[in-house]
């Protein structure tokens, strides 16, 4: 008999005493047989590490994990997580959030049907105070897949938080790490890694994993420091992917990916900077330099997103930046968010 974990759940926790018991609810609950939860106290100086203790005593039938380590980062605390992990396949859930019961289930048996190698499903965004569903997410796809030789330009699409996605373990145990990790952007960045040893993604429709907004972390201050490891950290990226026989051939993707997260993410989130004007400037110096084909690329171009129906706001956002009407927009943008007390993502 095979008793190999089907799935691995890997939980980082730091500071979240207040979500844990929902999100570990959910997943002591989970209708797939043999899941393994690997629950990573990331050195939290609150009762995270009490509160999985509790659970791994009160469900001694499940098979919890807890790995109880120095504070040194969520990147080094995943790659702890896959090291340990012994499951078929992995997926992370966010500590501050929860997923539905059959959330292992379904992404199981859709990626054991469609052989995938990394299957994506749809998600909530729920405000963690009051429960109001911002938006249904990632839900269009479930007649898609990515092959990574054929349209890779449509990982494009995909939202880059690590959780709602299965992944074959290989896929995450044969990981490249970077020296130094980044300090913001850093889901966006792992699954470029994990893209690297990706041959086919596929989605399903299903809205199964609830992302808690938290207005507290919606626009976290960045430091100097964080932007400098940040870049430096995509760059080793795109040498990875340079000097990778299959990375070689997706280096407009990779382009195009660096200005969606660094020419619109990263903007919107330093917006509020005295010296805006000149962190744009250096914003596009950076990718000019670094990620030159993303002015050039037929991926941000809208009629190219249109024909494609892929992430045509990307190719506006694009227009907007390039006629340096950016701040302009973000004030729009912002009046938008505070007026209607919405949340919209890029």
């Amino acid at each position: 008999m095979n008793n190999k974990p089907k799935v691995s759940i890997i939980v980082p926790c730091y500071k979240v005493e207040k979500y844990l018991r929902r999100s570990m609810d959910s997943l002591v609950n989970q209708t797939l047989d043999n899941v393994e939860i690997i629950c990573i106290n990331d050195g939290s100086p609150d009762n995270c590490l009490s509160i999985l203790k509790e659970y791994q005593e009160k469900y001694k039938e499940k098979n919890i994990v807890i790995i109880d380590k120095q504070n040194e980062g969520v990147w080094k605390g995943r790659f702890d997580g896959i090291e340990k992990a012994t499951g078929e396949y992995i997926t992370f859930t966010d500590s501050d959030d929860y997923v539905s019961t059959d959330y292992a289930e379904k992404l199981y048996t859709a990626a054991k049907e469609k052989q995938s190698d990394i299957l994506v499903c749809g998600f909530y965004r729920v405000d963690a105070d009051n429960g109001h569903v911002y938006s249904t997410e990632m839900t269009k796809f479930a007649d898609k897949h990515i092959d990574m030789k054929v349209n890779p330009e449509d990982i494009l699409t995909i939202n880059t938080a690590l959780w709602n996605k299965l992944y074959k373990a290989e896929v995450l145990k044969k990981l490249k790490n970077l020296e130094k990790p980044p300090k913001i952007l850093d889901d966006m960045m792992f699954l470029l890694l994990a893209y690297l040893n990706t041959q086919k993604i596929d989605f399903i429709s299903d809205p199964l994993y609830y992302y808690m907004v938290r207005q507290d972390s919606i626009m976290a201050k960045i430091n100097e420091k964080q932007i400098e490891s940040t870049e430096k950290a995509m760059t080793d990226i795109k040498n990875i992917y340079i000097n990778d026989e299959n990375g070689k051939n997706l280096l407009e993707v990779i382009d195009s990916m660096a200005f969606l997260h660094f020419g619109v993410s990263l903007m919107f989130r330093l917006s509020n900077e005295k010296n805006f004007k000149e962190i744009i400037k250096n914003n596009t110096n950076f990718l000019d330099k670094n990620f030159s084909t993303w002015r050039k690329t037929k991926y941000l171009k809208l009629f190219y997103t249109v024909s494609k129906h892929s992430n045509q706001k990307v190719a506006i956002m694009k227009k907007i930046y390039e006629m340096k009407l950016f701040r302009v927009f973000l004030k729009f943008y912002k009046w938008v968010l505070n007026t209607f007390k919405i949340d919209i993502k890029w």
